[in-house]
C-alpha cells in the first residue's frame, strides 16, 4: 500500500470499520464520528503505515486509538455514556438471520459479549468477529500476543458459563469451591485476622 492506495481502499473498509466502531462505542452517532475521525487520521498519517501491515488492521488500530483518546477526553470533561443501545445492535443488518429464533439468539450473544470487561470484549471482537489473527489483534491493541490469548480465553470462558448457566445460579463446581472455602479452616482464618 502506498499513500495513493489508501483513498481507493477506504470505501471498501468502511462497513467493517463502522461495525467495529459501533461495537466498541455502543452509539450510532459516536461510531459515525469515530470512523470519520479515524479516516482523517489515516489519510493525514499514511506515511506512518508500515509495509506488510494489512490496511484493515492498520485502520482498526487507528479506530481503537482514536476511541481511547475520546474516552479520556470525555472523562476529563466529565460527560458521556458508554452504555450499549440495543436499538443500534438491531439496526445492524444480519443477512443470515431468517427466523425470530435466530434473531433472539443473536441478541443473547450480543448481550453476553457486552457484559464482558472492555479489554476482553475488544479482543473477542477483533479475533472472533473480525477474523484477525492473535498477532494482528495484539498489534491493533498494542499489547503482547500472550495478553490477547489470555483475554480471549477468559472472554470465551465467561460467555460459555453464561450460556451453560443462564439463570445466574452458581455452577456445581463453583458452589463446591465456595463451600470448601467456607469450611472450618476458612472460619479460623477469619478469626485470626
Amino acid at each position: 500500500m502506498t499513500g495513493q492506495d489508501l483513498p481507493s481502499l477506504l470505501p471498501g473498509l468502511l462497513p467493517r470499520l463502522w461495525a467495529f466502531a459501533l461495537r466498541i462505542t455502543g452509539d450510532r452517532h459516536d461510531a459515525e464520528d469515530l470512523v470519520q475521525r479515524a479516516c482523517v487520521h489515516a489519510l493525514e498519517r499514511v506515511h506512518q503505515w508500515q509495509p506488510g501491515t494489512s490496511a484493515l488492521s492498520w485502520m482498526f488500530s487507528i479506530v481503537h486509538t482514536t476511541w481511547i483518546n475520546e474516552i479520556r477526553a470525555r472523562r476529563v470533561r466529565s460527560r458521556g455514556s458508554l452504555a450499549w443501545d440495543e436499538a443500534d445492535v438491531e439496526a445492524i443488518p444480519d443477512l443470515q438471520a431468517s427466523t425470530p429464533e435466530d434473531l433472539a439468539s443473536y441478541r443473547q450473544v450480543f448481550g453476553a459479549v457486552d457484559s464482558l470487561p472492555e479489554a476482553q470484549r475488544l479482543v473477542l471482537l477483533l479475533v472472533a468477529v473480525e477474523g484477525m489473527s492473535y498477532q494482528e489483534a495484539a498489534d491493533v491493541l498494542d499489547v503482547p500476543i500472550g495478553t490477547v490469548m489470555s483475554r480471549l480465553s477468559r472472554a470465551r470462558r465467561t460467555i460459555g458459563d453464561q450460556f451453560r448457566n443462564p439463570e445466574g445460579q452458581p455452577r456445581l463446581a463453583d458452589r463446591a469451591q465456595r463451600e470448601h472455602r467456607s469450611g472450618p479452616a476458612a472460619g479460623a482464618r477469619e478469626e485470626d485476622a
